[in-house]
This record gives C-alpha cells, structure tokens and sequence, in this order.
C-alpha cells in the first residue's frame, strides 16, 4: 500500500539501521523478572507465534507495521501497548521505543490507514495524575515484555521520571532504559536487531514500584490485570500514593464525553476520531467509538481532564483532549479492568462486555478462550521437517507468525445483541450513517490492492468457513454505496488504484463458494467495468486526493474508447490500464458464473488491453497518451516501475513471453536482467508473483533459486521480520503460500503456480463441507485432511515431479478443485532434488531461436554439505537427450568431479550453488540430440 509524502528524516534511523546489521535480538522475551503464568502452558503452535515480527522499521516503508496485539481471529478490536501517538503513516506500537503510554484499543488496520475510535487505558502510581502523553510513558525493558497471539505482558517502571515522546527523549540520569535514536550510545548496550539501547546497570537492577501488566483481549472486550508492586515501602498514607488508571477518549481537536460511574465502578464515553475524514465520498457524521470500563476496586477518588488540565471530583465531561481518571487506596495491589468496546453505543459497549466477559470472568478464562480461538484456526495445520539454521531464520516460526497476521483481516466489525450462537447481530454503518441489524457478521477493513494477490486465496484454505460471508459483505457495500470496496476503513478512502473487488469475487467463485448472490456480484463488476466514475474527465484521481467521488476505475472513459488510460489525463494510467485489464479478467469470470457469455467474451478481449502499453523498442510496458505516443518511462506507475509493471499480467504469462524477442526465452532473459539488476522489490505488492512467471516458461529452478532468496532475505523472525508493509496480510500470504510451494500467480481464477516448497511434510486438517463455506463443525468430529509432502525440502530447492493422490501431474499448475482438501482430502506429494536441472513438467512449447542440435547446455549443481563430505562430490545429471519442446528429468546421482570449470556464485543460506560446464562423464558439455 502506498505512502504519503516522506516526511521522516532518515538522521533519526541511522543508529538503528547500523543496530539491525548488528546481530539477532532476544525475540523469546523471557523475563529476568517477569514470571510465566500457568496459562502460558501447552500452547501448541502458537509457541512458534511472535507477534513482535513486523515491528520494527527505519521508515514507514520498509516498516511491517504490526504491533504485538491480542485479539481473536478477525477481531473487531486489538489491544496493544501504546509505545507512540498513532496516526496515518505511524501505529501505536514499535519495537524501538522504550516507555509505554498506556493500553490502546486500535481499529487502525494497516500504517497508512487511520485510526477509529480508539481508547487509551494507562496505569500510574504518583501522587499527581499524569494525562498527558509525554507524561504518562512508563519505561520498561525489553526482557521484561511477552507477547503471544492471546496474552501480552509487560513490567513498568512506576517511578519514571520526566516526559517522554515516541522513543526519541533521553530518560533520567542513571534511571532505566534509554530509547534508541539519530546517536549512537556508545556506553551503553545495544540490544541486536531491534535497534534497542539499555545502560548496562538497567539490565538487572529491579524497580522500587513496579506495575505488572497483563492483557488479554476478545472481538469486542479486553481484560487487563494490572499488579502494583513496592519492593522498597515508604510508609506514606493517603490517596496521593495510591494507584490510578487514566483512560483518554479523545485527543486534540477531537470532542467526545466521558462519564464516571463510581457506584457501578465503570468509566464510558465516547470518542468520533476518524483520522481519514477527508478520504472519499462517505460523511458517516454520526460515527463514534464507545466504550465501557468496568474495574475490580473501588474508586476512593475520581475526575476528568482535558488536556494537561485536571478537575478533581468531575464525574462528566465533553470536549476534545478529552480523559477520566480514577484512584484506588493505597494499599491496593492489583487492579482487573474489563472494557467493551462498540461502534454502535455506549449501551452496546456494556452489553458486549457482558455478553463476552461478564463480571465472574476470571482473567485466565479470558485468556484460554483467546488461546483457544486460535489455536483452532493455527492449530489445523502441522509441520515437519524444518530447516533452522538460527532463531533468526526459524521458518516455522516465520511461517506461524505469518499466518497469525493473515487471520485478523478482513475484520468483523458486527456485535452480539445476545449470547446463543446464531443470535442477530448488530453494528454501524458508515454508508448509510446508521445502525444496522443482520443475522451474520458485517467485514470491514479491505485493503484490496495488496491482498487480492494471495491473501483471499489463502483464507479460501486456512478460514474457509468465513469466505462466502466475506462477500456478501462486499455485495452489502455494494447496495449502500453503489459500488464495490476499493480500500475500505468503515467507509471507503478511494486510496490505491481499480476494481479489485472484482478479482476477490471471482476468486472466491473460481473456488467453489457460491453461497452469495451471483447476480449481484455480476450487476457489481459490470458496473465496475462498464461505468466510469463521476467527473472522470475532470479529476486526475491523484494519491489522496481530498472529498473525491467514488474512483474505482479512473481513467475508464479512455480505457473504453481505446484501450488504455491516458498518461496526458490521469494518474497513474500505465498500472491503472495494466489492472483494468487484469480486472476485466475477472469480471469475465463472474459473468459466465452469472449466465452472460455475451459480455464474458467482450470482457476477455478486453482482458488483452495490457498489450496496448507494450514498447516494443524497449521491450517494457510504457505509458501512452491520448494520442497514441508513449509518455516518459517514469511516469504512469503506482508503487512500482516498468520493472515491476512489465510482468503485471498475471491472467495471460503465455501471451505476455510471446511480446518479448525470443519469446519464454527472451521472457527469461529479461526476468534474469530484472533480478540481477536488483529491481525487484519485494517491499511491495506488485513484485509479489514476478519470480513464479518463471515456473510458468518452464524455468521452475530459476523460481526455486528466487523465491527461497527473497524469502531469506526479506523475511525473518525478528522484529525486523518484514522488509515491507504487512498489508492486511498479503506480505505474509506470499510466505505462507511459497513455504507450502504454490502461490497463486492468477488470483482471479482457481490456479496455484508450483515454486519450492520449505518443509518436508505439511499437514492441513479442515472441518467437513468448511472447503467451500460449509458449516460443519470440528464439534462433529468430522474433519479432512490435506497432506503436503516433499522430502528432503529444507536442503533440496528444486522440484523435479509431483503426484495428487498418486496421480503424476504434467504441468507447473494446480487447480484449487485438484488441491484434495477442497474434495474430502488427500495428498500432494513432491520429488525434490538438490540437482539444477529440467523437471517433470511440460508447458506450451518454447519457440526454438536456433536449431536445437547447435545448443549448448550449461548445467548448474548444487552442493549439500550436509551430504557430501568431500569438496568436489556433486549431484549431477544422468545421461540424457533433449529434444525440442521438452524438458529433462534430471537424477540427483553422485560422480566425482575434477577440474570444474565455470564461476561459482555462493549464497549465505544454508546451501551455495556452483555454475560450471561439466562433462557427461568427460568432456565438458552435454549436446542436444
């Protein structure tokens, strides 16, 4: 997802940078003074999930954007530490920051998206109330922090001194952690990757007041168990030294109310922020966040604040930098806070309280039940054969994590109004401004841009059962605002470019899921395809461009009179033509779904439109103007370049190698040049499918060899652990989908792409009839199951054959209908070999440039120094002939080699691969027959 003009300056990242070159960080965060509760015990998978990954970043860009927050899958709302003021382009959390400012209810979906409604709940234990956020920060060490998918718990330094801003103030003389910045610290000790600095006295010296944090958190409700520790006690009496919680509604510039409640030990209010107001065409006037507090203690003092501005004994208020605060008696050690959070009213906050968690809930059985939420979604899938070559690069955990990320999104943005299952359910519309009744869930939260690419594919197999919910939502949105989500945050920004919707909804069709209107889904892209937005001659529909109409296809008025978006009449046109035609794609699919064949047809030769920005020249995709001519190479891109953009034709890669000189071997040759010239930039979405084109014009090894680089070098188990933008998932769906070794290159139809898978043995298990939507539940003790297996995956990158339940496969492709958990279960089964070499797989026929018998083979090895104990044992091809139009099956024998010839290349990741011209037994090269 795109950014907003760079306005970080990089002196404030230059020490961490040079932090994160350093070495790897202590990512288990075990505690030298933060014990393991029992609810800690037998986690399952989700030991392997560390919700850290992803947050951390020297830039809004090259930040994952995540924050370590406890929710269940696909929650409303996520509970995390607030270490900074978030905003668009910022979240509440980052690794680097050492103080926490309190407990933050964040409806933010991604960094440059904006918040909703949001509610801070921060402890404190001074005599003088702190509101502010400079003020209310807490420091704490990292050793002292544990994060998981259902608990997340840190100890604070009551006693912190001075004011602190986002991980950039320095802290008191000689008192705890200092936060890392521009500088470095020379005497002090930086802590690894996460770019964390700690004076070397704060490792071990204990805190004379401590509060001990402890937070778990359900689709609407959180629980936080707040400790207050003395170590050292005073002697002090009275209200002054007794703790308080603070919870702010509202910030600057944002009016909202606030009640205390002291007889029923409760704090509501209210809070309207909805920091991309300006974005699109939906006024949703009457939007607020609610919320209700309900605490274990009574209060024996309370007030309200505005601002830095306290009114001790105020129960009420309305007005902007709005908060409340209440005190507890002095001796009180431990305070529980449960807080309902809605879109709908403050009534509908208490009532989700006391529907999800109400007062005997106990804060262990908060937690087993957010633990159990997802270890029933995480623990469907099993593992084997890992290679770890370091925590740093635990693919399990990677892989684990990755998905943990990619179940919160799209998220359920609807409410109970009753506790039995299959109840009404209840939220607020931002389209109509109003409140809405359903009998199933309403999703929000779409950032289709980036997860039409492979994060819809993966929830069709990890979360089934939520697929066709997902699109009626989509249609809902359709019916209130007339047309289809682009990137939607309750209400749609009109931020990124075309009609992906269109490509969800045919991805979920090509699929099997059908339980949503087919018609309507069809009435939705037609009208995508067919009716430009209003004031399209007027607009440029620019990045951002404030109180717009909807824009869905910008530029659709020149893409339907010939063929492409004009670069002279609006932004971005060259990917916009290049997207419109991928969507017409998958509008083609939805109406034959629908009956139309008539305009399936029309569709489909529109679908070669990307053909109209083809230079032939320059053998690059290119931008034209009105009048035919081609624009400036530079102009017309979206997040990308001509790079990036000249293999964006995921739905026609035959037709596309046919444009290049030399056909899939020119294709080749310049995928080759993409790579080796560092263009490839996997920070960001339309990189994502570039390296399995390669599969598709029979070069699977080249595939193999880029897509486990990529996935070493942008992928880790650190806070560092993802070079670009989570996106709602889609950054992790690309690992998720390539350790399973299939990605989903044309996600508007129902293909999986063969790549290189990293385990041995991946096992899925489902709930009979969920494959497709069904309903059937693991309560039944009806389940199927899809095995992966590849032996010998972690060392060995390349396939060379694959079976479905025995059944050899031919081509590089697999249908979601051949995959056998979408039937009732079964196996995929993979060779792998550590030979570079031809594989089992045929495609169309390259064109031949040169008489076959004139071509020289030159036959990559690779080396396993796990296997071959002597330096010059190597797996080489057996005798073989090659002929036009086929590819060879390559054995992995081992002969000992002398004098090699040819240019090793080595690579840092557990294996190295050596090119060199090597005889069939002898002289040096394998001829064509």
């Amino acid at each position: 997802m795109r950014s907003t003009t760079p306005w970080l300056s990089a002196y404030l990242y230059s020490a961490l940078i040079v932090a994160h070159l350093n070495g790897a960080r202590r990512e288990s965060r075990r505690s030298g003074h933060l014990d393991r509760p029992n609810y800690h015990g037998d986690a399952g998978v989700l030991k392997y999930v560390k919700p850290h990954i992803g947050t951390f970043g020297t830039s809004p860009d090259d930040n994952g954007g995540m924050i370590p927050s406890v929710s269940v899958p696909f929650g409303m709302t996520r509970w995390t530490a607030q270490t900074r003021e978030n905003y668009i382009s910022q979240v509440p959390y980052h690794d680097n920051d050492s103080f926490v400012h309190g407990l933050q209810a964040t409806h933010q979906p991604a960094i440059w998206m904006g918040e909703l409604g949001q509610t801070v709940i921060a402890p404190g234990w001074t005599s003088e109330v702190k509101p502010a956020f400079e003020q209310r920060g807490l420091a704490f060490r990292k050793e002292d922090e544990i994060s998981s998918p259902y608990v997340y718990e840190v100890l604070l330094d009551a006693d912190t001194k001075g004011e602190h801003s986002w991980g950039l103030t320095e802290a008191a003389a000689g008192e705890g952690p200092v936060p890392g910045g521009a500088g470095g610290v020379p005497d002090n000790v930086r802590d690894g990757v996460s770019g964390r600095a700690h004076r070397r006295s704060a490792e071990t010296k204990p805190y004379k007041r401590s509060i001990r944090v402890a937070m778990s958190a359900l689709a609407h409700t959180s629980h936080i168990r707040l400790d207050f520790e003395d170590a050292h006690p005073r002697g002090t009496s009275g209200a002054a030294e007794g703790p308080y919680v603070f919870i702010q509604t509202t910030r600057q510039n944002w009016t909202g109310d606030i009640v205390i409640e002291p007889k029923g030990r409760e704090v509501s209010g209210s809070n309207p922020q909805r920091q991309d107001y300006r974005l699109g065409p939906d006024n949703p006037s009457k939007f607020s966040g609610y919320f209700v507090s309900r605490f274990s203690e009574p209060f024996i003092l309370c007030g309200t604040t505005s601002g830095r501005n306290i009114s001790e004994g105020s129960r009420n208020s309305s007005g902007d930098g709005l908060g409340a605060y209440v005190r507890f008696s002095p001796g009180t050690t431990r305070v529980e806070v449960r807080t309902g959070i809605s879109f709908v009213s403050v009534e509908q906050a208490r009532k989700n309280l006391d529907i999800e968690m109400p007062d005997s809930t106990s804060f262990e059985d908060t937690v087993r039940q957010v633990k159990a939420a997802w270890l029933e979604k995480l623990g469907r899938v099993t593992i084997e054969g890992v290679n770890k070559t370091d925590d740093q690069h635990d693919q399990r955990t990677i892989w684990y994590t990755g998905l943990f990320h990619a179940l919160q999104y799209p998220s359920d943005f609807s409410e109970p109004t009753g506790s039995p299952p299959g109840s009404p359910r209840t939220f607020y519309n931002g389209y109509t401004d109003s409140v809405h009744t359903s009998n199933e869930s309403y999703y929000q939260s779409w950032s289709i841009w980036d997860t039409y690419r492979a994060e819809h594919s993966l929830l069709t197999l990890f979360a089934p059962e939520r697929v066709n919910g997902m699109m009626r939502s989509l249609l809902n949105i359709f019916d209130w605002s007339g047309r289809l989500p682009m990137w939607a945050n309750m209400v749609e920004t009109n931020i990124m470019i075309a009609t992906n919707a269109d490509v969800v909804l045919s991805n979920a069709l090509s699929r099997g899921f059908r339980s949503f209107n087919i018609s309507k889904a069809w009435a939705a892209v037609r009208k995508d395809a067919y009716e430009p937005p209003e004031r399209d001659t007027e607009l440029l529909y620019y990045d951002r461009e404030p109180d717009t109409p909807y824009e869905v296809r910008a530029g659709l008025t020149s893409y339907l009179d010939h063929g492409w978006v004009d670069n002279d009449g609006w932004a971005e046109s060259a990917s916009r033509t290049l997207d419109y035609a991928f969507n017409d794609a998958a509008c083609a699919i939805v109406a034959r779904a629908a009956g139309d064949n008539e305009a399936a047809e029309d569709l489909d030769k529109r679908a070669k439109n990307y053909a109209n920005l083809w230079n032939p020249e320059t053998e690059f995709m290119q931008a034209r103007n009105a009048n035919g001519s081609f624009a400036n190479e530079t102009w017309g891109w979206t997040e990308g370049d001509k790079w990036a953009y000249t293999f964006d034709v995921p739905h026609d890669v035959d037709s596309l190698a046919n444009l290049f000189k030399g056909g899939r071997n020119g294709m080749k040759a310049k995928l080759d040049e993409h790579f080796a010239g560092g263009h490839n930039m996997h920070t960001n979405e339309p990189s994502h499918h570039i390296p399995y084109i390669y599969s598709l014009i029979g070069h699977p090894n080249s595939a193999a060899d880029r897509i486990r680089g990529i996935a070493w070098d942008d992928y880790n188990a650190t806070s560092a652990g993802l070079s670009g933008n989570e996106d709602l998932g889609q950054m992790s769906a690309w690992y998720v989908f390539s350790a399973l070794g299939l990605y989903p290159v044309n996600s508007a139809g129902d293909e999986y792409v063969i790549g290189t898978p990293f385990f041995e043995k991946v096992i899925l298990r489902l709930p009979l009839g969920a494959a497709t939507g069904g309903e059937v539940g693991y309560s039944e003790g009806k389940e199927k199951e899809l095995v992966i297996s590849a032996p010998g995956a972690p060392r060995k990158p390349y396939v060379k054959g694959l079976t479905i339940d025995g059944k050899k496969k031919e081509s590089p492709v697999i249908t979601h209908s051949e995959v056998p958990i979408s039937r009732g279960g079964g196996t995929i089964e993979r060779q792998i070999c550590s030979v570079l070499g031809g594989v089992e797989f045929t495609v169309v026929p390259l064109p031949t440039p040169h008489d076959p018998k004139d071509i020289t083979y030159h036959v990559p090895f690779t080396r396993d120094p796990e296997e071959a104990d002597d330096a010059n044992v190597f797996g080489v091809p057996e005798e073989c002939e090659i002929c036009e139009g086929e590819y060879v099956d390559w054995s992995g024998e081992e002969v000992q080699l002398e004098n090699l010839k040819g240019e090793a290349r080595r690579r840092e990741r557990g294996w190295r691969s050596e090119m060199a011209d090597v005889s069939r037994w002898g002289d040096g090269q394998y001829r064509t027959c």
